[in-house]
């Protein structure tokens, strides 16, 4: 009887032992040479980067560059956001930032705009007045909280690092950061994380919900893209991070093909038609 005992635990352990080697196994990383021919075939250059959550897999035609980091542009306005909300400066979704009637970079940010407008047109003026309400230390309190490294300001900087800079965030670090935010990983609160669901939430079909946040900056005088975000199918979730450049090219151009190279990539792998 003893002995049966003995080897019952054995079994129960080895099986511990086999369940924890394979929660902390390496992701695998698999190149694929298709997602290079969309970006050639619409005149860039860069990285689609897919995790398949499921199988712990990464789909990228240049790992080199995915691991790179790069000014993160508008894609901070996701941390930001939740920065906002849990400090309590912004109150909700409907929060409304009022416009002066200065002129602005683009006529969709000259208009008063709730906050959930001004994130999905990606209005700058509006979250560079939310980082100086913030402040430093808060800021780079909550950022260190959060796990999201790299970003370098001060004082004089505290409105524009993620758009000019020394800020540094790669694909693989988008990635990680919107696993910990889709799984409830990160220290903030349910409702928080609910309003962030609702306000990156891109496109919606019977199939899949698309959710995410573009960006646009400068890489070494190169115009310099980012489509972030998650694929969620009745099966699964994936995460992707595209970042693209190109020398010359306008936003509304930048915008499409920032999307459409991802939408790509997708079918390419099967996960959405």
């Amino acid at each position: 009887m003893r002995k049966l005992f003995v080897l019952f635990n054995l079994i129960l352990f080895g099986n511990f032992i086999g369940n924890c080697q394979t929660k902390n196994l390496k992701p695998k990383e698999i190149v694929k040479s298709e997602f290079g021919n969309i970006l050639d075939s619409l005149k860039v250059k860069g990285s689609i980067l897919i995790y398949d959550v499921k199988n712990k897999t990464y789909y990228s035609n240049d790992f080199e560059w995915s691991k790179t980091g790069v000014i993160p542009a508008s894609t901070f306005k996701i941390p930001n956001s939740i920065i906002a909300l849990e400090s309590g400066i912004i109150k909700n979704d409907s929060t409304i930032f009022k416009w002066n009637g200065d002129k602005r970079r683009f006529k969709k940010w000259e208009e008063d705009l709730n906050f959930k407008k001004a994130f999905q047109v990606s209005c700058v003026p509006c979250y560079q007045e939310i980082a100086r309400k913030i402040g430093v230390k808060r800021m780079k309190s909550y950022l260190k909280k959060l796990n999201y490294d790299g970003m370098i300001f001060d004082t004089l900087t505290i409105d524009n690092f993620w758009l000019e800079g020394k800020s540094k965030f790669s694909q693989m670090q988008q990635i990680d950061f919107l696993e910990r935010l889709y799984f409830s990983q990160l220290p903030i609160s349910k409702r928080t994380e609910n309003i962030m669901r609702d306000i990156m939430q891109l496109e919606k079909t019977e199939n899949y919900i698309l959710s995410g946040k573009t960006g646009w900056g400068m890489r070494n005088e190169m115009n310099n893209g980012w489509l972030v975000g998650y694929l969620e199918t009745n099966n699964s979730v994936y995460f992707f991070a595209t970042n693209v450049e190109k020398q010359e090219t306008d936003m509304e151009e930048f915008s499409i093909i920032r999307l459409n190279s991802t939408k790509e990539a997708l079918k390419k792998l099967k996960l959405i038609k």
